[in-house]
C-alpha cells in the first residue's frame, strides 16, 4: 500500500524516471541500500522500487509511527521503527534480520539520518553507520545499492523552504532520478564492509546526479 501510494502521488511532485545495471536483482532476502538526503526521498525510493517491481519491508524512523495516519499502514505492512540513540535499537536489528530470514526485501538508509546542510543542490552519500554491515555480517544478504538524485527539490531547507517547495511541485514537476546497482556481497570486518557498501551506494547516486545533469 505504501509503495503503491509513493507510485501514485510522486509523478504528480516530480518527473521520476528509473535505471538500473544490468545485473541488477532484487532478490527475496537481500537488501536495498539508499542514499538519504530530504524528507522527500522516501518517497521517491518507493516509487522507483515500485517501477522496478519490488516491494520492500522499510526500517524507518520510528516518529513516523507517531503520524496517526502513517501508523496504520506502517504497522499493517510490517515495516521496522528504528529508535535511534534507544536501547530499543537493537530490536530493529532483530526485527530485520527476520524479515530477510522469512524472504523480504529491505529497504534501509545506512546513513540513518538526513545531511545537515542548506539548498537543494546534490552531495555525495555521507558517512555510513554500521547497522548494514551487521546486518550483513548476521544474514549474509546481498546487498543491492540505490542511488537517488533530485528528492531535495522537493524538500529541502528550514520549514518555510520546505513547505514552498512542496506547493510549488506540482507546477514546476523537478526531475528526479533513481538508478539500481547489481547487487554486492560485503566481505571482512564490519569496517571493511560498510565502506564497499559506502562505495557501492555512492556509485549509484552518481549515476543518479549525472542523469540530472544531462536529461
Amino acid at each position: 500500500m505504501l509503495a503503491r501510494l509513493a507510485h501514485t502521488l510522486v509523478p504528480a511532485a516530480g518527473r521520476l524516471t528509473v535505471t538500473a545495471d544490468a545485473g541488477a536483482a532484487f532478490a527475496p532476502g537481500s537488501i536495498v541500500a539508499a542514499n538519504h538526503t530530504s524528507l522527500a526521498d522516501p518517497a521517491v525510493v518507493l516509487a522507483a522500487l515500485h517501477r522496478l517491481g519490488v516491494r520492500p519491508t522499510v526500517m524507518a524512523a520510528a516518529g513516523l509511527w507517531r503520524i496517526p495516519v502513517l501508523r496504520g499502514l506502517l504497522s499493517r505492512e510490517g515495516h521496522i521503527p528504528v529508535h535511534r540513540h534507544d536501547r530499543r535499537a537493537a530490536q530493529a536489528l532483530r526485527l530485520a534480520v527476520r524479515a530477510l530470514e522469512r524472504g523480504r526485501v529491505l529497504l534501509i538508509y545506512p546513513e540513518g539520518g538526513l545531511p545537515h546542510r542548506a539548498g537543494s543542490a546534490e552531495s555525495a552519500p555521507g558517512a555510513f553507520r554500521s547497522g548494514l554491515a551487521r546486518l550483513t555480517e548476521e544474514t549474509g544478504a546481498a546487498v543491492i545499492p540505490l542511488g537517488q538524485a533530485g528528492a531535495r527539490r522537493l524538500l529541502s531547507g528550514g520549514p518555510v523552504r520546505q513547505w514552498t517547495g512542496l506547493l510549488s511541485s506540482p507546477l514546476q514537476r523537478p526531475r528526479l532520478h533513481a538508478h539500481a546497482g547489481a547487487p554486492v556481497t560485503l566481505s571482512g570486518d564490519r569496517c571493511a564492509r560498510t565502506v564497499q557498501a559506502h562505495r557501492a551506494v555512492t556509485t549509484a547516486w552518481s549515476t543518479a546526479a549525472a542523469r540530472l545533469r544531462t536529461g
